[in-house]
C-alpha cells in the first residue's frame, strides 16, 4: 500500500478500535463489578437487619419479631434467612430447608463467607448468599441470607440492554473519530501536498525556482532542505553546460568565417563545392547551438506584440532565395494583421526553422505555404512525406532524427522550434496537409 494518508488512516482505525473495545470490556467489567458489589453489600445490609431485630424474648430465648411487610417477603421465596445462635440452636429461618443449609455450612471466621445455591427448595431456584458472624442483643448470632437469581436475572437484563444499545453507538463513534482523523491527516499532509505541487512545477526551463520552507513541518524540513540543495548542485551543472555549449560553438565561428571565406576564393570545382556545402552545414549548425544556448541562459522578453502576417511574409522574402536555390516554391499567404504577444526576432527564428525544414524534406518543384491565421497562430505547410505518429512525440528532442529522412540537419531546428514557443506560453501542433505533407502550426496569445 503506497498512500501514506491511507496508511496513517488504516494505523488511525486499529488504534480507534483497539481503544474502543479495551475501554468497552473495561466498561462492562466495571459494571457487572459494581452490579456484584451492590448486591453483596444488600446481603450484607440486609443480614445485620436481621441481627438487629434479634433480641431476648420474656422467657429467655433469643426471637426475632419480623415486621410483616418483612416476613411477606420472606414468605415469598424471594430471600431465603436462617439465625443461630453462639451455640448453633437455631432461632429462626424462612424454611426449613435454609434452617438446615444453614447447620451444614461452616461458620466464617471473619467477615462473610458467599455461595452460591442451585436447584435449592422446593420451587428448585439458584440463590446467591452469604453468612457471617454478627453481634446483637441476644449476643453472638450466626447469619445466613439469600436472594434469589431472579432478581439476578433483572441486572443482568439491564446490563444486557447497555450493553445492547452500546453496540449500534460504538460504530457509530467509531465512524465519527475515524473521519475527524482523517480529515485531520488531510489537514496535516496539506503542507507535503503543496510542496509536492511545487516541485512539479520545477523543469529546466525554471532552475531557479526553489521549494518554500517557510510553514513546513519540521519533519519534512530537512527533506526540502535537501531537495533545494540538489536543485542547486543541478542548476549550477546546468549553467556549466550551456556556458561550455555557448563557448563551444562562438569558438567555432571565427575558423569556419575564415574557412568560408577562403573556399569562396578558390576556383569552382567538384571537390570544392561539396566542402562548400559542408563548411554550411557547419555553420547551421554552429547558429543553431548559439540559439540553443542563448535560449536556455537568456529569458525572452515577450511582451510586445508581434504582428504574425507581417511575419510570414517576412520570413518567405528572406528564404525566397534559399528555396529557388533548392526548385521549391515559397509562398506566404494572409493580408490582415494578426497581432500576438511575444518577441519578433524569436517567433521569425521559429518559423524560418519550419521554413528550412519544409524545404530540406519537401519534393522538388513543389510548394511550401506560410500562412497566419486569425485566431493566433502561423503554420508552414509542405507536400513531403509527412510525420509519422510514433515520431510526433519526439521530434522536437535535440539532436534526434528519424530513421531514413534524407536531410542533413543535427536535428536542433524543431528542438529550437519547441523552447521558443514554451517560452511564449504558446503551443505547437502537428497535422497532415490534406494534399499530402505535414502543417506546423505555432499559436501564440493575442494581443489584447
Amino acid at each position: 500500500m503506497r498512500s501514506l494518508q491511507v496508511r496513517l488512516a488504516l494505523s488511525l482505525a486499529a488504534v480507534y478500535v483497539v481503544a474502543t473495545a479495551i475501554a468497552v470490556g473495561a466498561l462492562l467489567y466495571q459494571a457487572y463489578a459494581s452490579a456484584d458489589a451492590l448486591s453483596k453489600e444488600d446481603l450484607n445490609r440486609r443480614a445485620k437487619h436481621l441481627a438487629a431485630l434479634t433480641s431476648v424474648a420474656e422467657t429467655g430465648k433469643p426471637s426475632i419479631d419480623l415486621p410483616e411487610w418483612l416476613a411477606a417477603l420472606y414468605r415469598s421465596g424471594a430471600f431465603l434467612y436462617a439465625v443461630s445462635d453462639a451455640g448453633n440452636s437455631l432461632i429462626a429461618s424462612s424454611t426449613s430447608e435454609a434452617g438446615d443449609l444453614l447447620a451444614r455450612l461452616p461458620v466464617p471466621a471473619d467477615g462473610p463467607a458467599y455461595f452460591r445455591l442451585r436447584s435449592f427448595g422446593g420451587d428448585r431456584k439458584d440463590y446467591f448468599g452469604l453468612t457471617m458472624r454478627l453481634e446483637s442483643r441476644a449476643g453472638a448470632l450466626t447469619v445466613m441470607i439469600a436472594r434469589s437469581a431472579d432478581d439476578d436475572a433483572l441486572v443482568s437484563s439491564l446490563l444486557r440492554e447497555f450493553v445492547l444499545n452500546l453496540a449500534w453507538l460504538v460504530p457509530v463513534m467509531i465512524g465519527a473519530t475515524l473521519a475527524m482523523g482523517v480529515l485531520a491527516i488531510r489537514r496535516g499532509l496539506r503542507p507535503l501536498r503543496d510542496v509536492s505541487a511545487s516541485a512539479a512545477a520545477i523543469d529546466p526551463g525554471a532552475m531557479s525556482a526553489r521549494l518554500p520552507e517557510e510553514n513546513v513541518a519540521s519533519e519534512i524540513r530537512p527533506l526540502v532542505a535537501a531537495v533545494n540543495d540538489a536543485l542547486s548542485r543541478l542548476e549550477k551543472g546546468f549553467a556549466v553546460q550551456r556556458q561550455f555549449t555557448a563557448d563551444a560553438a562562438h569558438q567555432l565561428r571565427t575558423p569556419l568565417s575564415i574557412l568560408t571565406a577562403g573556399l569562396e576564393r578558390l576556383a569552382d570545382h567538384q571537390g570544392v563545392d561539396k566542402l562548400r556545402n559542408d563548411v554550411a552545414r557547419m555553420n547551421r549548425l554552429v547558429e543553431q547551438l548559439l540559439r540553443v544556448a542563448r535560449l536556455d541562459a537568456v529569458a525572452l522578453d515577450v511582451s510586445h506584440t508581434v504582428d504574425l502576417s507581417a511575419v510570414a511574409r517576412d520570413v518567405v522574402a528572406d528564404l525566397a532565395p534559399f528555396a529557388l536555390r533548392h526548385e521549391r516554391l515559397l509562398a506566404a499567404q494572409g493580408s490582415e494583421p494578426v497581432l500576438v504577444r511575444g518577441n519578433r526576432h524569436a517567433i521569425e527564428d521559429a518559423v524560418r526553422n519550419l521554413v528550412e525544414n519544409a524545404i530540406a524534406y519537401a519534393p522538388p518543384n513543389t510548394e511550401v505555404v506560410v500562412s497566419a491565421d486569425p485566431q493566433g497562430s502561423i503554420s508552414v505547410a509542405d507536400r513531403g512525406p509527412g510525420i509519422r505518429d510514433e515520431d510526433r512525440t519526439r521530434i522536437f528532442d535535440r539532436f534526434w532524427r528519424a530513421r531514413g529522412t534524407p536531410g542533413q540537419g543535427a536535428g536542433l531546428g524543431l528542438a529550437i522550434v519547441s523552447e521558443i514557443v514554451k517560452a511564449h506560453r504558446g503551443s505547437v501542433d502537428i497535422g497532415n496537409n490534406p494534399g499530402g505533407g505535414a502543417v506546423f502550426t505555432l499559436t501564440f496569445q493575442r494581443a489584447t
